[in-house]
């Protein structure tokens, strides 16, 4: 379930004169979530927001609330409707390949600038999918070949990093100082 649209996102982002694309702030705040126990509204606005410290306007935004509220829902909570936030179908697909590379980029930065004592610290499947992340941010879509063919592979691989992410989240919750949530998915 997703809390705006990518479009009323970037919108509010644009508004705001935010630094990264949508997809990028999305990813960040994914991968922040992922690696640091409490990381809220206003760190996730310090990251993206050209000020250090968020303006009224951006902290009393609906949207930017709701997207936050969502991610803490469907990434860190129980329910299991995360979803990486990129624009809608009706995107050209070059588009949406791109928004999921930089989706990709800002997961790996969020995970990166977390508090956790030492994400490299993980199995060696986590180190995999934070592999194929890195190199899904280089991702393109070759205009050469079959459009319904480039749709299934894209969204096989929006599908990895739905379940990625989430599977991050679950081995990286000990670097975090949580316990994982019982019958929670596991990488192993």
């Amino acid at each position: 379930m997703l809390a705006a649209t990518y479009d009323e996102f970037e919108r509010v982002l644009r508004d705001a004169r935010a630094l990264p694309e949508p997809a990028e702030a999305h990813g960040t705040l994914a991968g922040a979530l992922c690696s640091s126990r409490d990381y809220g509204l206003i760190e996730w606005l310090r990251e993206i927001l050209p000020d250090d410290s968020p303006d009224d306007a951006a902290l009393q935004s609906p949207v930017l609330q709701n997207v936050y509220g969502a991610m803490v829902r469907t990434l860190v909570g129980s329910d299991s409707d995360f979803q990486p936030l990129l624009p809608d179908d009706d995107a050209p697909l070059t588009d949406r390949a791109e928004a999921l590379s930089l989706w990709c980029q800002g997961f790996l930065y969020g995970l990166g600038s977390g508090t956790t004592s030492d994400p490299g610290q993980v199995s060696t499947e986590a180190r995999e999918v934070i592999r194929d992340f890195t190199e899904i941010t280089q991702v393109g879509v070759d205009a050469g070949d079959d459009n319904e063919e480039n749709e299934v592979a894209f969204a096989e691989v929006v599908e990895f990093v739905r379940v990625g992410a989430q599977l991050l989240f679950v081995e990286l919750a000990p670097a975090r100082g949580e316990e994982p949530a019982p019958g929670a998915a596991s990488i192993h």
